[in-house]
């Protein structure tokens, strides 16, 4: 079964840590530990989903292990390495004012002086600043089929408007 238009991926599951069933946890979740947040966990995995219930997590290095209700063997945890963790959309917390990064997927970028960028196509963490990845429009003028464009508020990126799904970027379309 495929990934539903409703769910949102919150993180990943790793390799098993120890015998007992726990595995190593990778959240995408701002602070690593809000992904014990949002239950219930939907598991996909080879084409399946399972819906998951966390027994117990705890943190482990600069990391998170945890263990499912079910899963008491290494065997048992190993088959569940590089699964996709899911939620359903609707157990995130409603934002005023604000958004989430997914919500800029699909959007049009436009710099200052009217020039159609493209859409949003995807987000990248690089540590330092966010990045837009903007895919270019097919026939665009500086022959560019791509745009990384750092998402720093008020010097790049000066305006969102989820109404008419528009970023107004201050950037230069030859870059």
């Amino acid at each position: 079964m495929a990934m539903s238009a409703d769910t949102i991926v919150v993180g990943k599951i790793g390799t098993p840590y120890g015998i007992k069933g726990w595995v190593k946890i990778h959240s995408s979740t701002d602070s690593i530990e809000n992904i014990f947040d949002y239950k219930p966990w939907l598991i996909q995995h080879g084409g399946s989903q399972l819906e998951m219930t966390i027994e117990t997590w705890r943190w482990h290095n600069k990391g998170l292990v945890a263990k499912f209700d079910g899963i008491d063997d290494r065997n048992e945890a190993e088959r569940l390495t590089n699964a996709t963790i899911t939620v359903h959309e609707s157990v995130l917390p409603k934002l005023e004012n604000e958004f989430y990064w997914r919500d800029l997927i699909g959007c049009e970028v436009i710099t200052t002086k009217g020039y159609n960028l493209g859409k949003v196509e995807g987000l990248l963490e690089t540590g330092s600043a966010d990045v837009l990845r903007v895919k270019a429009n097919p026939k665009d003028a500086f022959g560019q089929t791509e745009r990384l464009i750092p998402y720093i508020d008020g010097q790049f990126v000066l305006d969102i408007n989820m109404v008419d799904k528009q970023i107004t970027v201050d950037w230069d379309p030859g870059f």
